[in-house]
C-alpha cells in the first residue's frame, strides 16, 4: 500500500502535484500552508479529504513530505519539520535554482533529502493538472528520497534530468530562458504590434501560431535548421529599418531587440551566413551599446 503524503506549501504547484498523485493512488494525508483560509481550499483542491494543518503538525501525518514553497523559505521549512520531529523518511523541495542542500536540517535528523523540479511553468492549479504530465523533472538526492522522485516522475508519465546541485543554477538559468525571458519577448513582441495599430488581442492572437511554431520547430529540428527570418538571411538592410523604426520605442524593447539579435547572429554563423553580412549586422546591433 503507498505510503502517505504531506504536502509543505499551498500554491499553484503544491496543489496541482497533489492532486495528481492523489488520483493516481497517492494517498495525501495533510497540506500546510501560512493561511488558513488558503490551506483549506487547496486541500479541497487536491481532494480526497486531506488535513489542513499547520507546518508544525505535518510530521503527524506523513513521513513522506512535498515541500512545495518559495524557494527562499525551503531551509526555514525543513528546521521546523525537523525540529517537529521529522527524522525519517523522504523530504522532496520543488525549487529548480537549489540542491538536496537546501533540506540540510532535515538530511541531519535522519530524513532523505531531494529534489523534484518539474520543468514547467504552472499558471494555475487547474493549468497545471493539463501541463505537468509527460514533462521532465530535474531529480537529485539520495537513497529513498531519489528513488521517491523517480518514482513520481513516473506516475506523471515524465522523464528524469539528473542534475548534480553544483549545475542546478545552470539549468535553471536554462529554465528561465526557455520559459519566463519568451514571456517577455513575446510581450514586447504584443508592444511593437499595438504601436503598429494593432489590437492588444488582435496581437497576441496573431503571434501565437508564430510563436507556438517557432518553438517547435527548434525542438524539432533543432536551433540551428529551425532559424529563418532576416538575419538568418543575412539581411542588414531589414534589420537596420528595423532599429530606425524602434527609436521611439520604449528603450528596453530596443535593447531587447539587440541583445537578441546578436544571439541571432550566432546561430546565423552555425547556419553559414557568411562573415561580411555577419559582421554588417552585428555592427548595426552593437551601436545601440554606445549610447550615453
Amino acid at each position: 500500500m503507498p505510503q502517505p503524503i504531506a504536502i509543505a506549501g499551498a500554491g499553484r504547484v503544491g496543489q496541482a502535484l497533489g492532486r495528481l498523485l492523489r488520483e493516481r493512488g497517492e494517498p495525501v494525508a495533510a497540506i500546510a500552508g501560512r493561511h488558513p483560509e488558503t490551506t483549506a481550499a487547496a486541500a479541497a483542491f487536491v481532494g480526497g479529504a486531506p488535513q489542513s494543518v499547520s507546518l508544525a503538525e505535518l510530521p503527524r501525518y506523513a513521513s513522506r513530505i512535498l515541500v512545495a514553497v518559495p524557494d527562499d523559505a525551503i531551509t526555514d521549512v525543513a528546521r521546523l519539520l525537523a525540529a517537529s520531529g521529522l527524522r525519517y523518511g523522504a523530504a522532496l523541495h520543488t525549487c529548480g535554482a537549489r540542491g538536496p542542500e537546501a533540506l540540510a536540517p532535515l538530511a541531519a535528523a535522519g530524513v532523505s533529502c531531494g529534489t523534484l523540479h518539474p520543468l514547467q511553468t504552472v499558471a494555475s492549479p487547474e493549468e497545471g493538472l493539463r501541463a505537468l504530465p509527460g514533462i521532465a523533472f530535474a531529480v537529485d538526492g539520495d537513497g529513498e528520497a531519489a528513488a521517491w522522485a523517480e518514482h513520481i516522475a513516473a506516475l506523471l508519465g515524465g522523464f528524469v534530468l539528473r542534475v548534480p546541485p553544483a549545475a542546478r543554477p545552470l539549468y535553471h538559468a536554462a529554465a528561465v530562458l526557455a520559459g519566463n525571458y519568451l514571456i517577455a519577448l513575446f510581450s514586447a513582441a504584443v508592444m511593437l504590434m499595438e504601436e503598429a495599430g494593432v489590437k492588444e488581442s488582435q496581437a497576441r492572437q496573431a503571434l501565437e501560431p508564430l510563436a507556438v511554431t517557432s518553438v517547435r520547430n527548434a525542438s524539432q529540428f533543432g536551433p540551428n535548421r529551425a532559424l529563418t527570418g532576416p538575419i538568418a538571411r543575412g539581411d542588414a538592410q531589414t534589420v537596420r529599418a528595423h532599429l530606425a523604426a524602434l527609436a521611439q520605442a520604449d528603450p528596453s524593447v530596443v535593447d531587447l531587440y539587440r541583445a537578441v539579435g546578436l544571439a541571432t547572429v550566432e546561430i546565423a554563423r552555425r547556419q553559414g551566413l557568411p562573415a561580411a553580412p555577419a559582421r554588417a549586422i552585428c555592427d548595426l546591433l552593437q551601436k545601440g551599446e554606445q549610447r550615453g
